[in-house]
């Protein structure tokens, strides 16, 4: 049992599809996943194990930032042995370019967060996602049919919610940058470091061009075209 998870030995699929939303969680289990039973509930961060198409599939809460995303992800590569991560989480739009409910398909990450600079002696690193998940979700969208439109390319993952620098993020979008968010650069970090599987799939909830927003409510429950993009890729 880990620390911070406390799941037994075999409770956790080797595919996770990983929220930050505990509560997110909670309803992708009831309605995705066949037989989803409960394996967590510390420190109300909720994990759960079912089935999608035949496939073994956990789904678990991660919190907000890298460093809460950093103890589960850690936890989940290195306790029980996880091969697949894929994040389905929600981002801001960067450019008018993308509309709320677009999907981000994350083939990298920037941030502005000093986590990798203490883990690289101070150089950057380039986290990006594994390309035959990224490939798979593609496929996995361009298969069906969708509401919103798909976008691939950076998300820039933030240590701030509340930034009291937002001018900082025009130099990442004249690069490319088409959503903020604030686990991605990590997770695509660790996934790098234990060798495994990672990719982030992010919902646009709010738009912070236009100042257009979801609910708390739409947050929670209403992006099923990413998480059905995730689950196709990840059991590809």
């Amino acid at each position: 049992m880990s620390t911070h998870i406390a799941a037994g030995p075999g409770q956790i699929a080797p595919i996770v599809l990983f929220p930050g939303d505990p509560l997110r969680a909670k309803w992708i289990a009831e309605t995705f996943l066949t037989d989803a039973q409960l394996y967590s509930e510390t420190r109300g961060m909720l994990g759960f194990t079912g089935t999608w198409n035949g496939h073994r599939v956990s789904v678990q809460g991660s919190g907000m930032g890298q460093p809460s995303m950093a103890i589960y992800a850690t936890e989940l590569f290195k306790n029980y042995d996880v091969q697949t991560i894929v994040r389905v989480g929600s981002c801001g739009a960067l450019t008018e370019r993308l509309a709320v409910r677009d999907i981000i398909i994350a083939n990298g990450a920037c941030t502005d967060s000093g986590i990798n600079r203490v883990r690289f002696n101070g150089l950057d690193y380039a986290p990006v996602a594994d390309f035959s998940l990224l490939r798979a979700a593609v496929e996995a969208s361009e298969q069906m049919t969708l509401e919103s439109a798909v976008h691939v390319g950076l998300l820039f993952s933030s240590d701030q919610f509340y930034s009291t620098r937002p001018e900082l993020t025009e130099p990442f979008v004249a690069h490319g940058a088409l959503g903020v968010e604030m686990e991605t650069s990590g997770l695509y970090t660790l996934a790098a470091h234990y060798d495994r599987r990672a990719l982030s799939i992010c919902t646009v909830s709010d738009h912070i061009v236009t100042g257009e927003e979801t609910t708390a409510q739409e947050r929670e429950q209403t992006f099923g075209d990413m998480i059905e993009i995730a689950l196709r890729a990840a059991t590809a």
